[in-house]
């Protein structure tokens, strides 16, 4: 098929995991993204977690389908190949510390000065202005800031906890990507290039907002609610665990049907949503009490037999064989030239029912700068020149 992004140009300047990710979506659905590292390590996700044969597999789930080159930004041959890179590009994604590529000559005012219609997109961990600008970030520091952790609080002791992935680095590469497509858009229906500026501490509150957020939407006058989260729970049973929703009447009955005490359907405590939101711990601790008596077989067939909103707690292996997970594609295999077959999260968006390809592997360090570099135009000679004063590698 013909892939939606097809013809379209993103050099990706950034690392981490918040940037290859926003541009790992959008090379899955078809840009063509050259990844541009700095001579020596690379980018440190590269070194984070299991390898094999140099090859890394964080690394690669986000930088699959791209290509890579190494410049050097601090010597003037390698910001000129930059410089050159951009006049055919439609964007430019970076997250570097605010003013770091505006004091390499390549901010968005001096890039827009040789491409008109380009896209720079500027990601930064708290904006470029504020007491926190400057401050290095990774995705905890944000949780912590942003309200995530507070969100995430123990209900026994209250404590503050931290989601265990990189939440917030994720959450700014799906607003990035979205961000990335309209401007896209705007460019296609004549309105130019411009810049998108992206912080991380924006998306995670915003992303927040709905619901750990609800109780401060009304400045005065309005009525508390607990936690919208004090609906959810994770239930043990005899040999394992359970999670279970019912938020509507009709689910609420059904539930209590379904493990056996019908009798609550009338407790005062309970009779509608509002009711069971004031009261979420006691009814919380109530049906806890009585599911730790079952199964989860036959806990779950009740369930299923009362259409109740329910799952099985699965370990992360047993999701790779899960029948609705296999049923889906949701996970695909890849050969990899270095490290043979590897497992990857199949992009989640289909078009015309079709899945999006993984096209290529993640690129080695500098994979490809000579082919780029002869797509510039480049001779032999002058790759050589430029790889000797340490431009490019």
């Amino acid at each position: 098929m013909t892939l939606p992004l097809e013809g379209v140009r993103i050099l990706d300047l950034s690392a981490v995991i918040s940037g290859p990710m926003a541009t790992q979506i959008l090379a899955d659905q078809g840009a063509d993204v050259i990844k541009v590292e700095a001579p020596g390590p690379g980018d440190i996700v590269r070194y984070l977690g299991p390898t094999k044969n140099g090859v890394n597999a964080m690394f690669t789930a986000v930088n699959r389908n791209k290509r890579g080159i190494v410049l050097n930004l601090k010597s003037p041959e390698g910001r000129q190949v930059l410089i050159d890179l951009v006049k055919s590009a439609d964007v430019i994604v970076e997250n570097f510390r605010p003013g770091t590529l505006e004091r390499l000559g390549l901010g968005y005012h001096q890039l827009k000065a040789v491409n008109a219609g380009l896209i720079y997109v500027a990601m930064s961990g708290f904006g470029d202005t504020g007491p926190y600008a400057k401050r290095r970030v990774y995705d905890p520091v944000i949780q912590a800031t942003s309200g995530f952790s507070d969100a995430q609080a123990s209900a026994a002791t209250g404590e503050p906890q931290l989601i265990q992935t990189l939440a917030c680095d994720k959450t700014m590469a799906i607003t990035a990507a979205q961000a990335i497509t309209a401007a896209l858009y705007a460019k296609a229906r004549g309105r130019g290039g411009r810049l998108v500026e992206i912080n991380m501490l924006d998306s995670a509150i915003a992303f927040l907002w709905p619901d750990a957020y609800y109780n401060l939407v009304f400045e005065e006058g309005a009525n508390r609610s607990p936690d919208f989260s004090s609906f959810y729970s994770i239930r043990k049973t005899k040999d394992g665990y359970i999670t279970m929703l019912a938020i509507s009447d009709d689910e609420f009955r059904a539930t209590c049907r379904a493990i056996g005490r019908p009798d609550l359907i009338d407790d005062p405590r309970f009779k509608s949503v509002f009711d069971r939101m004031q009261n979420a711990k006691p009814m919380t601790d109530l049906i806890s009490g009585v599911v730790v008596q079952f199964a989860t077989a036959e806990l779950m067939a009740r369930l299923e037999a009362e259409d109740v909103p329910h799952a099985r707690v699965l370990k992360r292996e047993a999701v790779l064989t899960n029948d609705q997970v296999v049923a889906n594609g949701s996970v695909t295999t890849f050969e990899d030239p270095r490290a043979g077959k590897m497992r990857l999260a199949r992009n989640p968006a289909r078009f015309d029912s079709e899945p999006l390809p993984i096209r290529r592997h993640a690129p080695a360090i500098g994979e490809h700068t000579d082919e780029v570099l002869r797509e510039l135009g480049r001779s032999t000679e002058e790759v050589a020149k430029l790889r000797a004063a340490n431009a490019v590698a």
